[in-house]
């Protein structure tokens, strides 16, 4: 598979919703052998994740911390070249207000997340 194959767009617009939108462990879990390589580093603003298992309960974690309806929406289409794609993020509660706004860096390896860098914007 070749860098000009892979839908960035569709790879992480599939790690928001089915990875991070995704309250049920079993198809969270999927999702992530799908999407990610056998051994994902996900880089957080304090934290270093390894691992498809830590990411799943990372993921999870922050569902429950912050509510049944508190959603990762895309903003935008992700962009991408050379195994390098960016896709813009807001979240929060459904209807509103937005908690909190970033983007998701992954670095792509034969059309799987390697690594992923979560870059939070400051609170405005």
């Amino acid at each position: 598979m070749t860098t000009n194959d892979i839908d960035f767009d569709r790879l992480l617009r599939a790690n928001l919703e089915r990875v991070f939108n995704e309250r049920d462990l079993d198809k969270r879990q999927t999702a992530i052998a799908e999407l990610f390589v056998e051994e994902p580093v996900m880089y957080e603003p304090t934290k270093i994740v390894r691992g498809r298992l830590e990411i799943s309960r990372v993921a999870g974690e922050l569902l429950k911390q912050f509510g049944p309806t508190f959603r990762f929406v895309p903003d935008g289409v992700a962009v991408g070249h050379h195994g390098l794609a960016r896709l813009a993020w807001h979240a929060g509660p459904e209807q509103g207000p937005i908690a909190v706004t970033g983007a998701d860096v992954a670095e792509v390896e034969g059309g799987k997340i390697a690594r992923l860098w979560v870059l939070l914007n400051p609170p405005q």
